[in-house]
């Protein structure tokens, strides 16, 4: 830690981060990174902390008197503008981010990626606090390729499907598809950070995540989250190989997406942290333009993963098609490929992601069969013996 140095050979001096959401996925592992290799400080702010108690636990840690927990939720607690006004940096992580509540809860989506994030915009606005941002790649929409002729030779021009902060627009699907929900809300809060700055001065970075993987992520329906949710794709697709069940591929799995290991990810954020005068006024794509494929694809690459990982062989039938419908409910849209331009964070920060997509694979696969396969064996055991 002594001696540590930003990327214009300046002497980095610490600080404290008020980090909201900071018991969720992202915000675990950041705070992991913050501990282990600087010398920060993290006000964390969150409702649940069971995924960092182990860097809050024993309160011998070397690291111990640089992170507190802070029980709250920002929707209407009064202390969030103190602890704010003590930090440096605001990084905002609090959101509902999972497809399956976009048309299904539709006003908690807006109300958690807009309405609950304006306060914590005005308070570093009006304190002079500098402010990181958490936005989504679903902020693009659909790509221009999208509205193409399925036959036309543009759509593999990249131009029509890679996506570019500064030039890319955002296109949504009609109001009745309410899967835009969270898409326009996040995009709504990105133009009024931006505003802020233009107007007032907010110091901000706007941070894009690319489907962001790794240990932790998610939740496991039954067991360290609701039985009746759906969680994202690829915990999703690990809940069934963990119950040996047929991987449901919605519409055909035809969708493209990238992924991008969590720790790659959680490097281009402390770059960002620690290096503001280059990062200050931008809005960051993070992801791994490298590791594209398909949802079909990535069912058999989870599956060929998931057998080496258990030394389980795989089901008879290892994947079902099934309608949008059926498996999100009236009202579901997609976007067809979510493809990153890194030319801007490469710019400014240096950075390029290292972990190809069976190596992302195998390191999440490998944490949740060790984590959750004994839990969900005993839990089929019990369904089964009533």
């Amino acid at each position: 830690m002594a001696g540590r140095v930003d990327l214009d050979g300046n002497q980095i001096k610490p600080i404290t981060i008020c980090m909201i959401g900071a018991g969720g996925f992202i915000g675990s592992h950041l705070c992991e990174k913050l501990m282990s290799e600087t010398p920060h400080k993290v006000l964390a702010v969150d409702v649940y902390n069971d995924k960092i108690k182990h860097l809050l636990e024993p309160a011998t840690l070397a690291w111990a008197d640089r992170i507190q927990f802070h029980r709250i939720n920002i929707k209407n607690d009064s202390r969030l503008e103190g602890l704010i006004k003590m930090a440096d940096l605001t990084i905002n992580l609090a959101a509902i981010c999972t497809p399956a509540d976009y048309n299904t809860r539709p006003l908690d989506t807006i109300y958690s990626n807009f309405i609950d994030a304006l306060p914590v915009v005005k308070y570093c606005s009006e304190n002079g606090k500098r402010l990181i941002h958490f936005s989504t790649c679903e902020v693009y929409g659909k790509t221009i390729g999208a509205f193409l002729p399925k036959d036309s030779p543009l759509r593999q021009d990249p131009a029509y499907y890679v996506l570019k902060e500064d030039e890319s627009p955002c296109i949504f699907g009609p109001i009745e598809k309410q899967r835009w929900s969270y898409a326009c809300a996040k995009q709504l809060i990105e133009r009024l950070i931006y505003a802020e700055g233009a107007e007032n001065g907010l110091e901000f970075t706007i941070v894009r995540p690319f489907n962001w993987i790794g240990p932790r992520m998610d939740f496991i329906p039954g067991i360290d989250g609701p039985s009746e949710g759906v969680p994202r794709v690829l915990a999703c697709f690990s809940n069934n190989l963990l119950r040996r069940e047929p991987l449901k591929l919605v519409d055909g799995g035809e969708s493209q997406r990238t992924f991008i290991y969590i720790k790659d990810a959680i490097e281009a954020v402390l770059l960002m942290i620690e290096n503001p005068a280059r990062a200050n006024g931008h809005t960051f794509n993070v992801g791994n333009p490298n590791n594209e494929v398909n949802v079909r694809q990535l069912a058999e690459m989870m599956t060929q993963v998931y057998s080496k990982v258990s030394g389980e062989s795989s089901i008879e039938t290892p994947t079902v098609d099934v309608s949008s419908k059926e498996f999100y409910g009236e009202g579901y849209d997609d976007s067809d490929k979510r493809i990153p331009d890194m030319t801007i964070i490469n710019k400014q920060l240096g950075w390029n992601p290292k972990t190809a997509l069976w190596d992302l694979l195998e390191s999440t696969l490998t944490y949740q069969h060790r984590t959750y396969a004994e839990a969900i064996k005993q839990a089929m055991s019990k369904t089964t013996a009533n």
